[in-house]
């Protein structure tokens, strides 16, 4: 059985947007300045609030930015820094001073943003000091049903953001993931996953292919994806239409049955843990963030009730009831810091 050191809100059915905190529940001091102590859990959401959640001691804010619709989070904490993927204006943002943040903070402003260069952003994933973002714009112009996307390199420094290149795909994208020099991205509008090895060595403008690319039985459109110590989770979001139909998909030993599944092959339901059905509260599970040490997995739940922050066992199956449920209208992302 998981030991649940992260849990402080186990067993609770709603955690609250605002609550009396105090600044060292969540930070330590370091030669470098402060960073996020606590296990923290980070959420966008399309009206651009940026939501924090304590894990230890309940405490949670909420806190405006500089963007009016967002998707996409990642803490950095070398720079105590949050990337935001914004979406209105269309450009990549930065926060510094993260762990400063409490119930008393109302508005957060960016330190540095890129250049406008994205179109639709939606996930972003992070290796050293390069920032790629999953990018769903129709690429082509033509307005047809063709799959294209594209992913936008970034090169990071202390005070600022710059695009080395752009390279498309013959997929739709949205989430994406690194595991070591490997990039995984979620093939939009199917069961599909696809990977790039040494993805970052493309440093040139233009077409990529994935090395290879696989179905997940059981899945009927994916959409986020993590992965953390061997373990990938996936998640379904059904029919666009439905708030009710949604699933997590759990794959651990990740790496070997990738391995032993071939380009173009499926890998078997068997292989994988389903989480579904009316007691998940899963309906358009847009992104997803887990933590294997504590076994949890955090959910941006964009459909049931208008949106919800979940969280679930890496042990549960089937119709299981979230660990966590909060209500958060309008949640397009989240991010576990620990």
């Amino acid at each position: 059985m998981k030991n649940f050191k992260h849990l402080f809100l186990a067993g609770l059915t709603t955690i609250t947007l605002a609550s009396c905190s105090d600044d060292d529940d969540a930070m330590i001091e370091t030669d470098d300045g402060m960073e996020v102590d606590a296990p923290m859990l980070f959420a966008t959401t399309h009206s651009g609030n940026i939501a924090g959640y304590n894990l230890d001691t309940g405490d949670s804010y909420t806190v405006s930015s500089d963007a009016n619709d967002a998707e996409g989070i990642i803490y950095d904490d070398d720079a105590d820094a949050l990337i935001v993927a914004s979406r209105d204006p269309l450009e990549i943002q930065s926060y510094s001073d993260v762990s400063m943040w409490d119930d008393m903070s109302n508005e957060a402003m960016a330190n540095f943003t890129s250049s406008s260069d994205v179109m639709s952003p939606r996930d972003i994933a992070v290796s050293d000091d390069m920032v790629v973002i999953a990018d769903n714009a129709d690429t082509n112009g033509d307005d047809d049903d063709t799959p294209n996307g594209r992913f936008f390199i970034y090169t990071r420094t202390a005070d600022g953001m710059t695009l080395r290149n752009t390279v498309m795909v013959d997929f739709n994208v949205w989430g994406i993931e690194f595991v070591d020099n490997t990039l995984y991205a979620v093939v939009d509008q199917t069961n599909m996953l696809a990977s790039f090895d040494n993805f970052l060595s493309n440093s040139g403008d233009g077409m990529v292919e994935a090395t290879k690319m696989i179905a997940l039985e059981g899945i009927g459109r994916t959409h986020g994806l993590d992965y953390d110590d061997g373990t990938m989770i996936m998640s379904d979001i059904g029919e666009a239409s439905s708030d009710s139909d949604g699933a997590l998909h759990v794959i651990m030993d990740f790496d070997d049955k990738f391995n032993d599944t071939e380009d173009g092959a499926t890998l078997a339901v068997e292989e994988q843990v389903r989480i579904a059905g009316a007691s998940t509260m899963l309906g358009i599970p847009v992104n997803v963030s887990y933590d294997e040490d504590s076994g949890m997995i955090y959910v941006a739940e964009l459909a049931n009730g208008d949106g919800r922050v979940l969280a679930f066992s890496d042990e549960d199956s089937g119709d299981a009831t979230p660990a966590i449920n909060n209500m958060l209208s309008g949640v397009s992302a989240v991010y576990f810091e620990d």
